[in-house]
């Protein structure tokens, strides 16, 4: 938890200098029957090819993929979701659990009318791309997984609560900082240093805990074999927070995976941008390319 905390922070602060912010699509809330209200974005052509875009412990879908954007949804429809209690995700009585955020893929995909889609995921992302083909699997037609593996971490007491103690710790910060207002949240053209910190602030910091139980729980090795779509696993190469042995073992466990090695660390898809989006891009592309019948996902 401390590392991935210190990964997202050191990821901050590099959005608010290096990577321009050269485009971010127009986000909405979308109302999920049953299950809460979310927000999302949607862009591309909507005839091409749909990728949704799986976002990291603490940041939320702009934050994490605003980088990759611009490049794919200039042939592809890209989709990001704030999963639970990020950002303007879902706010739920429930316990937060990695499946809770599959199924809200899965329902974001029904209200948008997306029939089968690439489930692309980074870090905790990745474990939400694993079980969405594992409880969707009808939906899911190709993996790409990022800086991720079959699991985050054992479900240690003495972490555990660690976790808790860092959480009532961070929940004070909530206390102190004023919830984000639309306006800030959204204003990315004219300040976007202010946007990168708003888009992380507005994340409860209470809820950290919470998050890496769920992410503790967490665990696909026992059905990796059984994964039957096109897979591509982007391996960040200097990765201390999930290391590059750990991803290693999504290439060996899920059938013909193709492997797409990025030289950085865990923060790679900000802080190593300049590398991590071709390999990314070329990790979807080769998804699709690999895709039955035709090659190509119909949205």
């Amino acid at each position: 938890m401390v590392k991935r905390l210190g990964s997202v922070t050191r990821a901050i602060g590099h959005v608010v200098r290096p990577h321009p912010v050269r485009f971010l699509p127009t986000g909405r809330y979308l109302e999920l029957p049953g299950r809460g209200t979310t927000y999302i974005t949607d862009s591309g052509p909507r005839e091409a090819p749909a990728v949704f875009l799986l976002h990291s412990v603490a940041t939320t879908g702009m934050l994490c993929w605003y980088p990759v954007i611009p490049e794919l949804a200039s042939d592809h429809r890209v989709i990001t979701i704030d999963h639970r209690w990020h950002g303007r995700g879902i706010r739920s009585d429930e316990e937060f659990t990695l499946d809770a955020c599959a199924d809200d893929v899965a329902a974001v995909a029904d209200q948008l009318g997306v029939d089968g889609f690439v489930a692309a995921g980074f870090s905790m992302g990745g474990g939400i791309a694993q079980l969405a083909w594992r409880r969707h699997a009808d939906r899911v037609r190709g993996l790409v997984l990022c800086s991720t593996g079959p699991y985050f971490s054992s479900i240690d007491p003495e972490e555990l609560e660690k976790d808790r103690r860092i959480a009532r710790l961070a929940a004070r910060l909530d206390r102190l900082t004023p919830t984000p207002s639309e306006a800030r949240l959204d204003d990315w053209r004219r300040h976007p240093a202010t946007w990168a910190m708003t888009q992380f602030l507005s994340t409860p910091m209470a809820k950290l805990g919470e998050f890496s139980q769920a992410m503790a729980r967490f665990d696909s090795r026992d059905w990796l074999g059984e994964i039957d779509v096109p897979t591509s696993v982007v391996v960040s190469t200097r990765d201390k927070t999930v290391p590059p042995q750990r991803q290693g073992l999504l290439t060996d466990g899920i059938r013909d995976a193709a492997e797409f090695p990025v030289d950085g660390g865990h923060a790679v898809c900000v802080l190593g941008a300049d590398k991590f989006i071709p390999g990314f891009t070329a990790a979807v592309r080769s998804v699709l390319a690999r895709s039955a019948p035709s090659g190509l996902i119909i949205a």
